[in-house]
């Protein structure tokens, strides 16, 4: 792949936005046809950004990359309307330490005009965390919500509504009631042959969500 990309472009970043050239016609068939694109941790996955992968690599190398992430991303989404559009952001479900994680603020306040409107993460990692927003005047970019996953897809453990509720009055406390959605984590069913929970447990999960989401739009929407 690197020597295709050597011998046809004149540096790296030449081959990124063609790349990113190549998928803007990918997302503006999906939203023609009338659907909701959703890109799946496309700016920390972007080409180039192993870097964020590496214990090693230093702030300004982190930084570079999300921000070369970001680029890239609103490139290949220009034009296509923001409602049309959804970011899902990953921290991974696996069984580790979860020590490197890049917090939410960094991310969500990379967002710039052409970055996608709603926006999913996965808790409750180091990255989720909102304690780095309290008290800093930092506020999620105009135009965007944030969708919360507040249960989870790969443990059998029912997350209790009243746990659910402090989770999405914490979230509300940052980012505003009016732009906050309640959602699960990736999905119960990430693929067609992975499967992680037991229909019923599905069930008791998203009930618990419904009810943690009715207990805490009580107090937050309360006149």
């Amino acid at each position: 792949m690197i020597l295709v990309w050597l011998d046809v472009y004149r540096n790296q970043r030449e081959y990124f936005y063609a790349l990113a050239d190549a998928m803007h016609h990918e997302y503006k068939a999906i939203t023609d046809a009338g659907f909701v694109v959703q890109l799946d941790y496309a700016v920390l996955k972007s080409p180039g950004n192993s870097v964020l992968k590496s214990a090693s690599s230093t702030d300004v190398e982190l930084r570079n990359a999300r921000e070369l992430g970001v680029e890239m991303t609103n490139h290949a989404l220009q034009g296509i309307p923001e409602d049309r559009v959804r970011y899902h952001h990953c921290w991974g479900s696996g069984n580790t330490p979860h020590v490197l994680d890049i917090p939410l603020r960094e991310i969500a306040l990379a967002a710039k005009d052409q970055t996608p409107r709603l926006m999913a993460w996965k808790p409750p990692t180091r990255g989720m965390s909102t304690s780095g927003w309290s008290g800093r005047n930092i506020k999620l970019p105009e135009g965007k919500i944030l969708i919360p996953g507040l249960v989870s897809q790969s443990t059998n453990v029912v997350e209790h509504p009243d746990l659910i509720a402090w989770r999405i009055k914490t979230f509300a406390s940052v980012v505003g009631k009016e732009n906050l959605i309640v959602g699960t984590d990736c999905g119960f069913s990430q693929s067609w042959d992975l499967i992680r929970l037991h229909p019923s447990v599905q069930w008791a999960k998203l009930q618990a969500l419904s009810e943690g989401a009715a207990r805490a739009s009580a107090e937050l929407w309360r006149t």
